[in-house]
């Protein structure tokens, strides 16, 4: 268990965020046309400090959302990239998830598992009982359909029987 949330943790440090991947590309981008990160802040008249931030995926660095976007929509025109694709990472914010928030939505799928199993089974106790009763009631009405005609000739055969 402590392992993985070391190598969670280290995730987190290293940031697996949206902005990570695209300060990622650009970077290699800028590489790729051999170009120094001076260079390149100097044509967009941005910070070196804040193309770094933005290449390091470093949001602490860097001013609001809004403006970071701006600035990848620029730098991306720049070096000449794919900015649409770009700018849907941004839309790809991954959620970062605990361990301990795995293991507790688990426990309570498995509890839910039960809990309807159980109710299951009860369900299914009531079911028989029900049909049981239902049983009895309809055979006991069947079988004062089917006596009551030979009551009805009885009582007057008993009343003379009475009477004499």
């Amino acid at each position: 268990m402590k392992e993985i949330e070391s190598v969670i943790e280290d995730d987190n440090k290293g940031g697996n965020s949206s902005l990570k991947r695209i300060g990622n590309f650009i970077k290699e981008a800028r590489l790729s046309r051999n170009q120094s990160i001076e260079e390149l802040a100097y044509d967009l008249k941005i910070g070196v400090h804040q193309l770094e931030a933005i290449e390091e995926g470093n949001e602490e660095k860097l001013p609001e959302k809004v403006f970071i976007k701006a600035m990848v929509r620029r730098i991306s025109q720049k070096l000449k990239l794919d900015t649409e694709f770009i700018m849907d990472e941004f839309k790809k914010e991954r959620k970062e998830v605990k361990i301990e928030e795995i293991v507790e939505e688990v426990s309570k799928k498995n509890y839910k598992s039960r809990k309807s199993k159980n109710l299951n089974s009860l369900g299914f106790v009531i079911f028989i009982l029900i049909s049981g009763f239902l049983g009895l009631i309809a055979s006991s009405l069947i079988f004062n359909l089917f006596s009551e005609p030979s009551e009805n000739q009885n009582p007057q055969q008993e009343l003379l029987k009475k009477t004499k």
